[in-house]
């Protein structure tokens, strides 16, 4: 399958190119030309596979160009190390159906897919005998488990920008206590958004990128929100098999990367398989106020017990606005030209179309701790804020005539302050996050300024 820029002013090129640009030339981001149908046949036959099986067959709808058995390899590599046989496994609680994504090695739900773009990276990489610099922003998770993906692994480095101390505690350590000499931390003085603007300006100088071989973790890349949409038909197939023939889903999202393999999903199976997407927001309600109202505008960033979600700039939006404009890439180029000149876009002409495909609420900092607190005390299970986020959207969005299943985005324990404020307790820690604290750490700190990040890249880089 050949893929294409939203802007559309690119040629066409294959699953392997784009994984390793990232961003397209033009600075819009990379698509299939277009997204196949699976059968209801197709259905009935994956409802017993394993995860590892199911995502070998979704991703060879997009890839035709990296052999299956190969393929097979590094799916079955990329997920050995989740700690659940099923490694994305349903329970229930509440009427609720919570989809844990939290059970590879930084507990949270980016290992789904940075796993398999590590090592997506080390193959083409092997082929070309090339070497490769990662540049990545995060709001807290990304990071960690991008370093945890390509950490140690010929020819590449990775260098990541994160919010200073905007962050969980933990959510830092889990980065900066990592020490393998291919791995560098820097923490930004201001928000995720200015981070990732910073990311965008690099990859942008093209002369730059190409001599520092710049890669994208971020879910700017294709693959990171392919590899998403795996666990959403793993999810309703799981459902399937219980008789449900339709379900909703919650997604809390800031940057719209999750929600959008959601979307991608729904765009995949038959009609009325996933009926509605609930996207939850917290006090950062860009995309509900985009749902509920076509005002697609930025606004001032607030820091909440949910930092993976204080983003007022979604770096993915701009796939969904290719969708929504019927795929007119010359109207999704002026259209992110005037959001960078006045930070808003008046999409309200088109909030009937978009009302097909999400719902949206946004949760408040008290809603957040509250529903932590009430589903600890009701159902004995241990939400974390994000997740709070979602379970919250969900019961005030979700239709009782059919299931919805809540996307579970990061274990509690690692935001141990907003569980203490919920219930009056930290979380117990898992091993692989007590054993942090009190490690060696390395970091640095710079002002929000590209040139910074440039000139440091320019020091370690490969080259």
């Amino acid at each position: 399958m050949q893929y294409i820029s939203t802007r559309g002013e690119v040629d066409p090129i294959g699953f392997r190119d784009a994984v390793m640009m990232g961003l397209a030339r033009d600075g819009g981001l990379l698509l299939p030309q277009f997204l196949p149908t699976i059968a209801e046949a197709k259905l009935e036959q994956w409802q017993n596979l394993t995860y590892q099986q199911l995502a070998v067959e979704v991703l060879s709808l997009f890839i035709d160009d990296i052999p299956r058995l190969e393929l097979e390899e590094m799916v079955d590599r990329s997920y050995a190390a989740f700690s659940h046989p099923q490694v994305t496994p349903i329970t229930k609680r509440g009427g609720l159906y919570i989809l844990e994504l939290f059970h590879g090695p930084t507990l949270a739900f980016k290992d789904v897919a940075l796993q398999l773009l590590g090592n997506l990276f080390e193959y083409q990489l092997g082929r070309i005998n090339g070497q490769m610099n990662i540049l990545g922003a995060t709001s807290g998770d990304t990071g960690s488990a991008a370093i945890a993906g390509v950490r140690g692994k010929k020819g590449i480095n990775i260098f990541i920008l994160h919010p200073h101390e905007r962050t969980s505690p933990i959510q830092a350590l889990q980065m900066t206590t990592v020490l393998d000499p291919n791995v560098f931390n820097m923490a930004v003085r201001g928000t995720f958004d200015d981070a990732q603007a910073m990311v965008k300006t690099l990859f942008n100088d093209l002369a730059f990128k190409d001599a520092y071989h710049l890669g994208a973790i971020n879910s700017i890349n294709w693959a990171r929100v392919l590899a998403q949409v795996v666990y959403y038909i793993y999810a309703f197939l799981k459902l399937l098999k219980r008789g449900e023939s339709s379900v909703d889903f919650s997604v809390p999202t800031g940057n719209f990367g999750d929600i959008f393999a959601g979307y991608v999903a729904k765009r995949l199976l038959p009609k009325g398989c996933i009926n509605a997407l609930i996207l939850a927001t917290n006090a950062n309600n860009l995309l509900t106020r985009f749902v509920t109202g076509g005002d697609y505008s930025k606004g001032s960033v607030v820091a909440t017990s949910s930092p993976s979600m204080d983003i007022q700039i979604a770096s993915n939006f701009e796939r969904y606005l290719y969708y929504l404009r019927d795929e007119n890439g010359r109207q999704v180029k002026q259209d992110m030209a005037d959001f960078a000149d006045t930070g808003a876009l008046d999409l309200s002409g088109l909030k009937s179309q978009v009302n097909q495909d999400f719902l949206s609420r946004s949760v408040s900092e008290e809603e957040t701790l509250a529903m932590i607190r009430d589903f600890h005390n009701q159902e004995q299970y241990l939400l974390d804020p994000h997740t709070a986020v979602g379970v919250k959207a969900a019961l005030e969005c979700a239709d009782n005539k059919r299931p919805v299943v809540c996307l579970a985005t990061a274990h509690p324990a690692k935001f141990g302050a907003a569980v203490m404020a919920a219930i009056g307790e930290e979380p117990q820690l898992p091993p692989a996050l007590a054993d942090l604290v009190g490690k060696e750490s390395r970091c640095e700190i710079i002002d929000a300024d590209p040139e910074l990040v440039r000139s440091y890249i320019k020091q370690n880089g490969l080259q």
